[in-house]
């Protein structure tokens, strides 16, 4: 390309060196790059002509105040390199540039103006979408790194290490799970001119020793998550007395025995708090259901609540004093009940019945379904007589009088219909 030292914008007559742009439909018409940016037009020429770009590839993208001086043509060529090469493999990216960079001067531009530039900024987002969050627990969560870490040592002393058989700078035991795991290994040797089959078995005796390691290292997390260790030796005796002083209720135990199968899953602290949070859903529930049972007796006051379950109280003691009266008073029956109801104990409906109402069917030989039948339709027609509607049911044929008049008397004397509608 000719050297443009002496040409001059044709517009604001700056110096084009060494950058301009040319025309191609207009003679001798080459424009600055500031000129040509802002759409300048002079005579015959319009911003909306074809352009053609002169340089010499000496011109700098970032400007002349950045370090270092990198041309166009090196920026192209760091661009190609970083490409072909790929980040990180700044030695031959250097090549590729030129033998005036350094792999540190490559790496430090392309750092600082392509990445942490406003290049850089532009393009690369602030917050990667549809990464994978663990939203469980802020640390230790199921996805969290931290599981993936190991465990430190065991916190136990010098004198009580004998008794395990523990070593500490190595945290390993003197007879480990699975002791002879090593025998798989010890006498595999690699030979370039074995066969496929006899390589392949020595990968599947190296993937089973792997396997043997990953269940010994499973067992000794389990063991130092639960804190087996201090368990045996008796330094957990304050933790069985504090847990002996709390009262540990039945839900509780339920609760317990539901989940325990998330054990293998979840360490220690996890079920925890797992079991903890679910216990106080429960206990939350429960509570709700109480107000809301309180709301629907019309009390709004936590004090009226308290004068309500006095009462409720009293009325269930009144009822079991009621029940162990009548049991009293019909101790000499007890033993002649199963005979009396012997003709329809085992008919379908009898356990729907009262007692009395048990005593009523057995007396008219009447079965359990064939009452709640008639039942059913006396209280409709009287509640449809009190409505002022007129009722016409059709009574089943086995009716008679005198059965429907034992049956609407029984029902005036329990309160299910008025004296009226008999």
């Amino acid at each position: 390309m000719a050297a443009l030292s002496k040409k001059c914008c044709v517009y604001c007559l700056a110096e084009v060196s060494p950058l301009c742009f040319r025309c191609t439909e207009c003679q001798d018409i080459e424009l600055c790059p500031e000129c040509f940016s802002a759409g300048a037009e002079i005579g015959h020429h319009r911003r909306y002509h074809g352009y053609q770009l002169v340089d010499d590839g000496h011109f700098t993208l970032w400007g002349p105040e950045v370090e270092g001086g990198w041309t166009c043509r090196e920026e192209q060529l760091l661009l190609d390199a970083i490409e072909q090469f790929g980040f990180g493999n700044w030695e031959d990216m250097a090549a590729h540039v030129g033998t005036s960079r350094t792999p540190q001067e490559v790496m430090e531009h392309y750092i600082i103006m392509y990445i942490h530039g406003n290049l850089g900024k532009a393009c690369i987002p602030d917050s990667i979408p549809n990464r994978v969050t663990d939203h469980t627990c802020p640390s230790g969560g199921p996805l969290s790194p931290s599981l993936t870490t190991p465990l430190p040592p065991l916190d136990i002393s010098v004198a009580e290490q004998p008794q395990l058989g523990y070593m500490l700078l190595r945290d390993e035991y003197d007879i480990e799970y699975d002791q002879d795991a090593e025998t798989l290994i010890t006498g595999l040797s690699v030979n370039y001119d074995e066969e496929d089959v006899e390589i392949e078995l020595k990968r599947a005796h190296v993937d089973m020793y792997v396997r043997k390691l990953r269940e010994r290292q499973r067992r000794k997390n389990i063991a130092q998550d639960y804190n087996l260790a201090p368990a045996f030796l008796g330094k957990d005796k304050k933790e069985e007395e504090w847990a002996a002083q709390r009262k540990v209720t039945k839900e509780e135990k339920e609760l317990r025995l539901k989940l325990r199968p998330l054990y293998q899953l979840m360490s220690c602290k996890e079920f925890d708090d797992l079991f903890d949070t679910m216990y106080k859903e429960k206990m939350l529930r429960a509570k709700i259901r109480e107000l809301q049972r309180y709301r629907h007796n019309g009390i709004t006051k936590m004090q009226e609540s308290v004068e309500y379950e006095v009462a409720r109280h009293k009325r269930e003691k009144c009822k079991e004093n009621k029940a162990v009266a009548a049991a009293a008073a019909g101790g000499g029956k007890e033993d002649g009940r199963d005979g009396e109801f012997a003709a329809i104990e085992h008919l379908p409906g009898f356990e729907l019945l009262s007692h009395r109402e048990k005593v009523l069917c057995s007396s008219l030989n009447l079965s359990p379904v064939r009452y709640v039948t008639l039942k059913t339709i006396f209280i409709k027609d009287h509640l449809k007589k009190r409505q002022g509607i007129p009722s016409k049911s059709r009574l089943p044929s086995y009716l008679d009088k005198v059965l429907m008049k034992r049956i609407l008397n029984f029902l005036t004397e329990s309160g299910w219909i008025s004296s009226n509608a008999s």
